[in-house]
């Protein structure tokens, strides 16, 4: 859980407004919104001043360094920084940058950097995804009736690189081409159980992997705000054929088709139904082992709440979620959600069919971080089946 947090708002810390000595209830009962800034303002720098509801268009920052836990990584320290760019339009979509490194207990590195970026009018989307990770992962092997309890360990250094640029060619409808690259290497699998799970060794081992191809995109958005849509859809579809013309170890093809609905319940924006679905296709030759569509290595790591990112791996994904979310106060400082997921993967070493269908669920709590950017601290408790369970943290809504 989150112990130490620092948020920082540029253009909207020095717009304040006074408020009188003892309106507490400006916090907690009136419509004005809020955040974390506004309680701080309130409750410990008594000056009586808070920032307007009103943010100028630009760049509004959240940073703050964090003690932090997940399930694979244990407890975590490290920085998250999101960069929101907003503007006087309300057709233009909110461009963000997401930094998150952390170092772990179970001395992983991990250094993502991922920007979502517009240009003036929508003209044109630039989406970076670069990572670096010295990492440990428990390996549960194939298919969606891998083992929970194989004594199956991997270790590994990652990079992946993948750059694209879209070009608007009808209103909310942008195409685009761009290049990808997920490298790893130093590999080494660690195996107390091969009587349980030798699907690593099965599909073959190697100790290092190289997927590299261009990617091609086909994107609709009407949704104008990653951070907490408040409604609008958003459809992408990327196809990527990775190339040994390019570096890759082999030719295969990957398809992701990622699909978002958000359905507003009220006309104040407090109560909203989020609807979310991927399919993740590696199809042709034969993909890398960890280049496998798996739980929660989507690019925010959100897929399959309730489950351990990892637990299950093929070479085809389905994945449904929804989500119900709710304001508990009227200055959107709390909210609360509540969320069901589904995933299934194709058998192994059978692929044409896919096996049983892996339901997940939970609860969650989210405090409002920056109102000018409508960006959420997500505190999530997931429950899979076979007991699977655990605490899920993120910044900005899970999808």
């Amino acid at each position: 859980m989150l112990i130490v947090c620092f948020s920082a708002n540029s253009l909207a810390q020095t717009d304040s407004v006074k408020v009188p000595e003892h309106n507490w209830q400006y916090v907690f009962e009136s419509d004005s919104s809020a955040d974390i800034w506004d309680m701080y303002y309130r409750f410990i720098n008594k000056k009586g001043h808070r920032r307007s509801d009103h943010a100028k268009p630009g760049l509004h920052s959240t940073i703050f360094p964090e003690l932090a836990y997940a399930i694979q990584t244990g407890v975590a320290v490290g920085l998250n920084a999101n960069l929101s760019f907003t503007s006087a339009n309300p057709e233009q979509n909110i461009s963000t940058i997401i930094f998150t490194p952390q170092y772990t207990q179970y001395h992983q590195i991990i250094v993502p950097v991922v920007l979502n970026l517009w240009t003036k009018d929508n003209r044109f989307n630039i989406v970076t995804d670069w990572r670096y990770y010295d990492y440990s992962a428990d390996n549960f092997g194939l298919g969606s009736n891998s083992p929970a309890n194989a004594d199956d360990h991997l270790t590994y250094s990652y990079m992946r690189l993948q750059q694209a640029v879209l070009r608007q060619v009808a209103p909310n409808l942008s195409v685009g081409v761009g290049y990808a690259l997920d490298y790893h290497w130093n590999i080494r699998d660690v195996n107390s159980t091969p009587q349980l799970n030798d699907d690593f060794e099965r599909y073959g081992t190697m100790t290092k992997t190289v997927s590299s191809g261009p990617t091609f995109s086909v994107q609709y958005t009407n949704r104008r705000n990653p951070n907490n849509p408040q409604s609008g859809f958003f459809g992408s579809v990327v196809v990527r054929p990775n190339l040994r013309l390019l570096g890759s170890d082999q030719n295969w093809q990957s398809v992701i088709a990622d699909f978002r609905k958000y359905v507003p319940l009220s006309s104040n924006g407090r109560h909203i139904l989020a609807f979310w679905n991927m399919n993740w296709l590696s199809l042709g030759g034969q993909a890398p082992y960890l280049d496998l569509p798996s739980t929660g290595w989507d690019t925010y790591s959100n897929m399959g709440r309730g489950y351990v990112q990892g637990r299950y791996r093929g070479r085809n994904l389905v994945y449904l979620e929804a989500e119900y979310r709710a304001q508990l106060l009227p200055s959107g400082l709390l909210g609360a959600v509540l969320f069901t997921n589904m995933q299934t993967y194709s058998d192994y070493p059978n692929t044409n069919h896919f096996g049983r269908l892996l339901p997940g669920g939970g609860v969650g709590l989210r405090v409002k971080m920056n109102k000018h950017s409508n960006l959420n601290f997500a505190i999530d408790y997931g429950f899979g089946i076979g007991g699977a369970q655990g605490l899920f943290l993120n910044f900005g809504e899970v999808f």
